[in-house]
């Protein structure tokens, strides 16, 4: 773990996590919670409100340093804020990082951005998934400049009417980029409140109460910083794994840990079981050095993306007989149709997507130069595919089909 100002700390190990004084802290306002009653009598009536002021100093001496967020003393830039709270949604703070950095160089401003073409955006966009938010990038963008300017609106209300931003990420831009007293709770925060108030309740039915419990928290002075100060606490101290307690700047004040079980909040409800889903993919090479590819509908799951050809992906897929009846037919440049004849690659494709997870079988074809590409499909030079806007499922399919060890003949 780093934390911003300093080395790499090195955590506490448990015993020393739970060996924390109960002395009284300060509070700034009353937080009651029925589900923390009887942690409050076993710690003597201790009051289990956490102090922001001592969350904001922690957060002055440990803040993280992250590309997207304005240093001490810096105005936040609100298309940065705004851009990195789009791509943090589902994806993780370390796999933005390098992300963010060239897609700003790219779009250094919300005008380049919605002047783009929605193309070339979702190349750069690549490799992020959840590419609805892709699209839903430029749509918003080109609403900032067509309906204000280029300026975003600076209230959670103005916001939420743009395209592709929901109650939480408007709260998150209004409190960091414009220092709303906004409630702003991701998953950070949801597990550092119900350890905090020890709330029994599945993290599911239990959100409302967190928000509620968020916003008496959430002070009046500084809350863009008290807002990134709880997400960074959850980030860094309040881990999902082995908590650092004793580094906690309200570890006097969780009842979580007073109860000596941290790690078993929040509590999550058994996950839905999501059925496996199969289909085939073909990739054809020809001579020359290009890829068959083509270009998935607008709406639904990869919109506008691009793809090799596959078959549909399904719980029956019957792997033999319905691929190769799906298979693409390529033809010379004048001589009628050809013959392709598609080989199997050893193996399988696997990808999980939110609501199921995929497996694809892939057959390889090499046709010649000449070669036609089907209705809606079209040649990409090979040595350019790293410009086209592939999914990662599909990086995986053209590596796997490509992978010199898989294609060479057996001996």
């Amino acid at each position: 773990m780093r934390v911003a100002g300093g080395g790499p700390r090195k955590k506490p190990t448990r015993a020393q996590a739970h060996r924390v004084s109960s002395r009284t802290v300060r509070v700034s306002g009353p937080i009651r919670d029925p589900s923390i009653r009887a942690a409050e009598e076993d710690a003597g009536n201790a009051k289990l409100n956490p102090d922001a002021a001592a969350l904001l100093a922690w957060y002055d001496r440990h803040r993280r340093v992250l590309p997207w967020r304005a240093a001490p003393g810096e105005t936040p830039h609100p298309y940065r804020v705004w851009l990195s709270e789009i791509m943090l949604q589902q994806t993780t703070v370390k796999a933005v990082g390098p992300y963010y950095v060239r897609f700003l160089k790219r779009f250094p401003t919300v005008e380049r951005l919605a002047a783009a073409p929605l193309d070339d955006v979702l190349k750069a966009w690549a490799g992020l998934g959840y590419y609805a938010r892709g699209r839903n990038l430029h749509a918003c963008a080109r609403a900032v400049v067509a309906q204000h300017g280029g300026k975003f609106p600076d209230t959670e209300e103005g916001l939420q009417k743009l395209p592709g931003i929901g109650p939480y990420t408007a709260a998150a831009i209004a409190a960091i980029a414009f220092d709303r007293p906004a409630v702003a709770v991701d998953g950070n925060v949801e597990r550092v409140i119900a350890r905090l108030c020890a709330i029994d309740e599945p993290l599911s039915a239990a959100k409302p109460r967190i928000r509620e419990v968020a916003a008496r928290m959430t002070p009046s002075r500084r809350p863009g910083d008290f807002a990134q100060a709880m997400m960074d606490l959850g980030a860094t101290i309040c881990t999902p794994k082995q908590p650092a307690c004793i580094l906690c700047p309200w570890n006097e004040a969780c009842a979580a840990l007073r109860h000596g079980d941290p790690e078993t909040f929040p509590h999550k409800a058994p996950k839905a079981e999501r059925p496996l889903r199969r289909g085939a993919a073909f990739v054809a090479v020809r001579a020359d050095g290009f890829l068959l590819v083509r270009t998935r509908p607008e709406k639904g799951l990869l919109g506008g993306m691009t793809e090799v050809p596959t078959t549909a992906w399904h719980q029956n897929f019957c792997d033999s007989h319905e691929a190769l009846d799906d298979a693409p037919r390529l033809a010379p440049r004048r001589n009628g149709w050809h013959e392709t004849k598609w080989r199997r690659i050893p193996g399988v494709v696997t990808h999980t997507f939110t609501h199921f997870p995929l497996e694809l079988t892939v057959y390889v074809a090499t046709v010649p130069a000449g070669a036609r590409a089907p209705a809606a499909m079209r040649w990409v030079a090979l040595r350019d595919l790293h410009g086209e806007a592939l999914p990662n499922v599909m990086r995986k399919v053209v590596a796997h089909a490509l992978d010199p060890a898989r294609t060479r003949p057996a001996s």
